[in-house]
């Protein structure tokens, strides 16, 4: 208790003012402020603050992870003898796939609980910088396995929920004064902005200038930072290391200051990611920048927090020197001492009875366990699985991932409570023989496929454990190919040759790989893509391919062939294709070539058929005087309406659109059907996507049963575009709302007059 540390210092907790709770949070954080010397001041800005003990403020560590569970990955959070461990949900990708937002929602408050646990046993922090909600733009990025995806609607609906149920406060979401909502704990949108290189053929992301249309901007890349901080109300923002067309993102004050704080109304404080303001001075050499000038850059900028030790080695002397005023260092103490506020970190807060008994629960295993199931996505079956335990008695497990276990949590997990090994998850069905196959991941021979190829004869059925782990693509490191490493793909054709029984092909990883030939051989019945599932993988690997679960997962990425990486380098950050050097597009929105798996697949182990039902198929939009038409570029001249859009900061965005979708389980077991809905602009609009997902329900069908699902639409938010001058205009005709890849679909039209 605060008072207990006051008094073991000597001091009168009475005389603080910081410390009177009948006072708002922006006067006791001043109060707090008001009683500290420079010197103190520029030494609580670092990651690792000093505190002040003659004002009873103690250190405190800033950085703490959660992205996928409480992580080890910076000094705010350790696990030792009474923290042996805590819940390892599965990487962000995957559980993106359930595309199930409750799912969602539930591993969010069992990561906050267990982190405030963590902190109540003096093992964590209370500020936690996840989730990252870059846009998955291109397939060789090696950090794919920690974002949602490449559907920037969907990264930011993922990134809006998880901070909310990291962050929220059972009775107080309608605080009417964000800055004083109370926090769970702190959570944080990362990377801030167009950051999506590691290190490709030289080009590193310390280095790497983003040179970005603005169109693309709005589009892509700001769009999941824009849902996160507002509807997701965070309470702190990351910038990242990259610059955006020549200007590094934490000295950009028009990013930071203007665009988070200003527009987006940020409720806490923005965070470099970890020594950016040295990589300015000594990686980018910006501007030619002395410490003391890079640190007057950031701060004016925006940058409230420095990951790193920039802000309390060269603050003060920057002020000495002039270049900032004491006035600018107290306003970002202000943004970080309320959020510490809103924390409980000074008076306590309703979550002090969390301790031991809330990590690793059964419960949060079992949650964890069923993240993974609904995650993983069934790519081929040719009625093969589900298998059947009762005739199977002999299973091969085959593979660099058979017997796998830390790779399966990925990177930013921690120590999970446990892992369950595929192999593990397979001998609760059946007799298991386990044989490598590859010694690792990157099968550098061809030495351990014989034995596999004896063990493959003699089972009943064979399940081909492969893929990539973080040695291939992780934080760091980009890939340079989509293709299987090394004698990969010879063991899987070797296998499925020899094998007696039927063959079932297990990928683990998280960018996609060029598995066509896996996906045109019948001598491969079935094929799963199961990320990196978490500590409860191989249960849950195991479970969907005897079919204890239904797979309902869909594909959160485009699966491009492998000669993607000769069309386009990485460097290249535009969308749409480029036809001056044959570039194809990125992503599902724009690539005009042909894929492996497209975005959103995933089969089932039954049949599901939809019937919709459109609730207003014309938005009539009356124009005032003040209200203009904007021209747009068309094809086919004949297709130009004659209002072509409106500026969509010029409407009022009132107008709605819906559909109900009945969905009917055509066959004989329960499973869950991710109902997806996109939409189409007006035919003729050049450079615009060819259709964007604008919602997206899960829900569960029994065998023979329906289930109803209903969506309401925004016009401005569903129907609008970015067009080439980065104006977002909502266009007039028919729109195509198409509900999933059957063909089902209905057209609205945006009509404007005057």
């Amino acid at each position: 208790m605060p008072s207990k540390r006051f008094a073991k210092q000597g001091l009168d907790i009475a005389e603080f003012g910081y410390c009177d709770t009948s006072q708002s949070f922006e006067k006791r954080a001043k109060d707090l402020i008001d009683r500290m010397t420079l010197e103190e001041k520029v030494l609580q800005l670092g990651n690792s603050a000093d505190g002040a003990s003659k004002i009873g403020l103690p250190p405190y560590e800033w950085w703490s992870e959660a992205l996928h569970g409480v992580s080890d990955t910076g000094p705010g959070t350790n696990f030792d003898e009474v923290v042996p461990g805590a819940t390892s949900f599965p990487t962000v990708l995957l559980t993106t796939a359930s595309f199930n937002q409750s799912l969602w929602k539930r591993i969010g408050e069992v990561v906050s609980s267990e982190a405030r646990a963590m902190y109540n046993l003096g093992k964590s922090g209370l500020t936690f910088w996840s989730p990252n909600i870059n846009v998955a733009r291109d397939p060789r990025w090696g950090r794919i396995l920690e974002t949602p995806g490449e559907d920037p609607f969907v990264v930011g609906t993922y990134g809006a929920i998880y901070v909310r149920a990291l962050q929220d406060v059972e009775g107080t979401l309608n605080t009417t004064d964000l800055n004083s909502r109370p926090l769970k704990v702190a959570a944080c949108c990362k990377h801030y902005t167009a950051y999506d290189i590691e290190d490709w053929l030289g080009v590193d992301r310390f280095h790497f200038d983003a040179r970005v249309t603005e169109q693309d901007m709005l589009e892509t890349f700001q769009r999941p930072f824009e849902m996160c901080v507002r509807d997701g109300d965070a309470s702190s923002a990351m910038c990242s290391f990259n610059r955006v067309n020549g200007i590094p993102v934490c000295a950009d004050k028009t990013l930071l200051q203007d665009k988070i704080r200003g527009q987006w109304d940020l409720h806490g404080y923005i965070v470099s990611d970890c020594d950016s303001i040295e990589v300015m001075v000594h990686g980018q050499k910006w501007l030619g920048d002395t410490q003391e000038d890079a640190v007057s850059q950031v701060l004016k900028a925006g940058l409230d927090l420095d990951c790193g030790d920039y802000y309390p080695k060269y603050l003060k002397s920057a002020l000495m020197q002039g270049q900032i005023s004491e006035a600018e260092i107290d306003r970002s103490l202000k943004y970080i001492y309320v959020v510490l506020m809103r924390l409980g970190y000074f008076d306590g807060s309703p979550f002090s009875s969390l301790g031991k008994k809330d990590i690793c629960s059964n419960e949060n295993i079992e949650l964890a366990a069923e993240a993974a199931r609904e995650g993983i996505v069934l790519l081929k079956n040719n009625g093969t699985l589900p298998l059947n335990s009762s005739k199977l008695k002999k299973l091969a497990v085959i593979g660099p991932h058979a017997n796998a276990t830390k790779a399966m949590i990925g990177n930013y997990a921690g120590i999970p409570c446990r892992y369950v090994s595929p192999i593990e998850g397979f001998s609760a069905f059946a007799e298991v023989t386990y044989e490598m196959g590859c010694a690792d991941v990157a099968c550098k021979n061809d030495s351990l496929i014989f034995p596999a190829m004896e063990a493959a004869r003699e089972a009943d059925a064979t399940i081909l454990m492969v893929g990539l782990d973080l040695s291939v693509e992780a934080e760091g490191r980009d890939r340079v190919d989509l293709l299987l490493p090394g004698y990969q793909t010879q063991l899987i054709n070797q296998v499925a040759k020899a094998s007696k029984g039927p063959v079932i092909l297990v990928i683990m990883a998280a960018g996609c790989v060029d598995i066509s030939f896996a996906k045109n051989n019948e001598l491969i019945q079935a094929i799963l893509w199961a990320g990196y599932p978490g500590q409860e993988g191989g249960r849950a690997i195991a479970d969907i391919a005897f079919g204890k679960h239904n797979p309902g997962g869909r594909l959160p990425l485009t699966w491009y062939r492998a000669e993607y990486v000769d069309a386009v380098p990485m460097t290249s950050m535009s969308l749409r294709p480029v036809d001056e050097f044959g570039y194809p597009g990125r992503t599902y929105k724009f690539f005009n070539g042909s894929t492996v798996y497209p975005f959103g697949y995933g089969l089932s182990y039954t049949n599901f058929s939809y019937k919709i039902t459109p609730s207003k198929t014309t938005l009539k939009i009356k124009l005032n005087k003040y209200q203009h038409c904007n021209n747009l570029n068309y094809t086919n001249y004949d297709d130009k309406p004659y209002c072509p859009a409106v500026l969509v900061e010029d409407l009022s965005c009132e107008h709605e659109f819906g559909l109900e979708a009945t969905v009917e389980n055509a066959g004989k077991m329960d499973g869950s059907e991710v109902v997806m809905v996109y939409s189409k602009p007006p035919t003729g609009i050049t450079g615009t996507h060819a259709k964007q997902v604008i919602g997206f329900e899960r829900v569960f069908v029994p065998a023979g049963g329906k289930n109803n699902v209903k969506f309401t639409f925004n016009a401005c938010k569903s129907l609008a575009i970015v067009d080439g001058r980065g104006n977002k205009v909502l266009p007039s005709g028919l729109h195509k709302i198409m509900v999933g890849d059957a063909d089902v679909s209905f057209l609205v039209e945006v009509q404007f007059y005057q």
